[in-house]
């Protein structure tokens, strides 16, 4: 059971709750980006549970220009250096390929720390075709959801990717993983790893509004620590 938590608070609630592990992200609102180096740093002080470090410098697409690139390599260095389980990354050609260059030099760079291949993989062009490409690079596992808007929508996929993968690489369905589709999912797709948010809404706490302006002052999202713990009892049974 790996849980995406998105800060330092949400990381100690998933592993409380009973998570094997965690991607640790922020920006869950656009998918993910890297956490700050001081979230990183604290969260491996910590938890004593798998910390997986998503590698992502901004929302959008999965083609990363020089600068992007260079800073992708730092925040892989830094991972690095503190000893994190994985890093979870993925890059893709315009055509909607694999970028396998780019991956292998930055499998080359993270090694011998782990690489995860992330939900790139769910705009690529051939799933099959990307799957024997990610394998050959020698990522541990991806993360996926077959293609579609949820893991439960793209459960044929993903069916079809763990029956091609044959326990070379680990298929890891994620997206709208939740207590009513967990249980259906993996025993559907035959897939051991299974990852989720598990967040819940979290109003500010300002008394004071201005009511001129309409942003940063909205909700956020956290890992909710009973979610957590619903999706662990439901695996155990």
């Amino acid at each position: 059971m790996e849980i995406c938590a998105n800060s330092f608070a949400s990381a100690i609630i998933a592993e409380r709750a009973g998570a094997s592990r965690i991607e640790l992200c922020t920006n869950l609102e656009n998918g993910g980006t890297t956490p700050s180096y001081g979230q990183i740093k604290l969260v491996k002080e910590k938890l004593s549970i798998g910390v997986n470090v998503l590698i992502r410098p901004r929302a959008g697409d999965f083609l990363y220009n020089d600068e992007e690139w260079a800073t992708i390599k730092e925040d892989v260095l830094f991972c690095k250096e503190l000893n994190c389980d994985s890093v979870v990354f993925g890059a893709l050609l315009p055509d909607g390929n694999v970028d396998t260059l780019k991956m292998q030099e930055l499998i080359d760079l993270a090694a011998p720390m782990p690489v995860v291949f992330h939900r790139a993989f769910d705009r690529c062009v051939d799933p099959e075709n990307a799957l024997e490409d990610i394998i050959s690079l020698g990522c541990i596992r991806i993360l996926t959801s077959g293609l579609c808007n949820s893991a439960f929508e793209g459960k044929e996929v993903l069916k079809s990717l763990q029956t091609q993968a044959h326990g070379r690489i680990e298929i890891m369905p994620g997206a709208g993983v939740n207590a009513q589709n967990i249980r259906q999912i993996l025993n559907y797709t035959g897939c051991t790893n299974i990852h989720a948010s598990a967040k819940e809404s979290v109003n500010t706490n300002m008394l004071y509004d201005q009511v001129n302006v309409s942003d940063m002052n909205e909700a956020t999202f956290t890992t909710s620590e009973e979610k957590v713990q619903q999706l662990v009892q439901l695996l155990e049974k």
